[in-house]
């Protein structure tokens, strides 16, 4: 399975979760469920493909972790309109999903199979695939805010806020699970837990401002607007420990963190 082959299951998949999407909003929930799984199992397939041509985990580059988050995104778009019925929110998954995968349709990134020697750790692919979804989840919640503060323009309901902590929840327990495997595959290669290496440093920030939202959340409930403002701040930071730190000065030749393309 070549990168060429890409874009037929990515077409097939995105028809999917469209169609899911607008069963949701005629309120077809079992064509909703139908379509939406249905385009989550052909882009699977192909990382499933991808992973067994390249011999490897496809979690190297960039462009490999977009997948994961192309699927992730209508994943937890999925699971957040099976337990709150909220429409819209498979419109925002696909949507975002869609970016990412165009993102890779027109810049695709070179595929090498060989894995330079920490990566061939038992902990490199649990580790980025548990961040990768922890990444989606945080979108999700991400796009609650957005929704509520620009979109809605009305006090939030308290289901709202609830789905909305719920999602940084669930996003949180990820990143903190990837951050521990993070750091036993850190002691197994490189024989330290934490080096503060700049990936390490912000994925510590992201980590830490998604606590500061949490106890926000806890001791001033009845002032929403704040903590969704901090939310989406706390998703640029995320976006900055993702990828943003490839640009980074300070990054570059020191840290072991940033993808590689070749």
């Amino acid at each position: 399975m070549t990168w060429n082959y890409f874009i037929i299951f990515a077409i097939i998949s995105v028809v999917c979760w469209i169609i899911g999407a607008i069963a949701s909003w005629k309120e077809k929930k079992t064509l909703t469920f139908v379509f939406t799984s249905l385009g989550l199992a052909v882009f699977f397939s192909y990382i499933l493909l991808m992973w067994i041509t390249l011999e490897r985990p496809p979690l190297r580059t960039m462009g490999e972790t977009r997948l994961w988050y192309s699927f992730f995104l209508p994943l937890a778009g999925i699971i957040v309109y099976s337990r709150w019925h909220y429409r819209w929110i498979l419109s925002f998954s696909t949507l975002l999903a869609t970016v990412f995968v165009c993102i890779n349709l027109f810049k695709p990134e070179i595929h090498s199979k060989t894995l330079m020697p920490a990566l061939q750790s038992p902990w490199f692919a649990p580790h980025v695939i548990v961040y990768m979804m922890a990444y989606a989840m945080l979108g999700a919640a991400m796009v609650m805010a957005v929704y509520l503060l620009f979109i809605k323009k009305t006090a939030a309901t308290p289901q709202e806020l609830d789905i909305t902590d719920n999602l940084v929840y669930v996003g949180m327990s990820f990143v903190t699970l990837g951050m521990l495997m993070g750091a036993l595959w850190a002691k197994e290669a490189w024989g330290h837990y934490w080096s503060w290496d700049p990936k390490e440093t912000w994925a510590a920030i992201t980590w830490l401002s998604y606590l500061v939202y949490i106890h926000y959340r806890q001791y001033k409930p009845m002032r929403p607007k704040p903590a969704l403002v901090m939310l989406i701040v706390c998703f640029c930071l995320l976006q900055m420990c993702w990828w943003g730190i490839n640009y980074l000065p300070s990054a570059q030749g020191v840290s072991v963190h940033t993808y590689s393309l070749d």
